[in-house]
Formats: C-alpha cells, sequence, structure tokens
C-alpha cells in the first residue's frame, strides 16, 4: 500500500504513533536529566518538562488511537445497517 495514501486514510494512528514516539522520547530525556542531578531543586525542573509533557503526549496518543479505533468501529456499523436496510426493502418488494 502507497505511505501517503496510507497516512492520509489513517492520520489518526500516524499521529497517536507520532505522539507517543515524542512521549517516551520526553520521559527518556527527562530521566536522564533526574539521574544526572544530585540535588533535588535540579531534579525538579526535569520532572516538570519531561515527565509532565511526556505523560501528556501519550495521553494524547492514546485518545488518538482510540478515536481511530471508535472510527472503524462506526464504519462497521454503517456496513451492517445498510446490509439490513438493503435486506428490508429486498423483502418488502
Amino acid at each position: 500500500m502507497d505511505l501517503v495514501r496510507w497516512l492520509r486514510t489513517q492520520w489518526d494512528r500516524a499521529a497517536a504513533v507520532a505522539c507517543a514516539l515524542i512521549g517516551l522520547v520526553s520521559l527518556i530525556l527527562g530521566w536522564a536529566g533526574v539521574s544526572d542531578a544530585t540535588l533535588p531543586t535540579e531534579q525538579i525542573p526535569y520532572v516538570a518538562s519531561g515527565g509532565l509533557f511526556g505523560i501528556f503526549a501519550l495521553g494524547v496518543a492514546g485518545t488518538l488511537w482510540i478515536s481511530a479505533d471508535l472510527r472503524d468501529e462506526w464504519r462497521k456499523l454503517e456496513d451492517i445497517h445498510a446490509d439490513i436496510r438493503a435486506d428490508l426493502r429486498a423483502k418488502a418488494e
């Protein structure tokens, strides 16, 4: 499948993967900064920036992925609904 076509149709999953990667990198960089700092006052900026941003990005990634799954389910339900309508019309005629 063409990558550009897949990215256009699955934009929310692609964005979810990108947000998850950004979040993981942010958490790793925050952890690396905290592990090098010895005083708690030096660790707080790393926790506040890397940790909170990483958790936020992972939350956005999860929300986007769930949204993509729900969109797929709605599409399946619409197909089922259309099939039922077609069957009912065929039986009525």
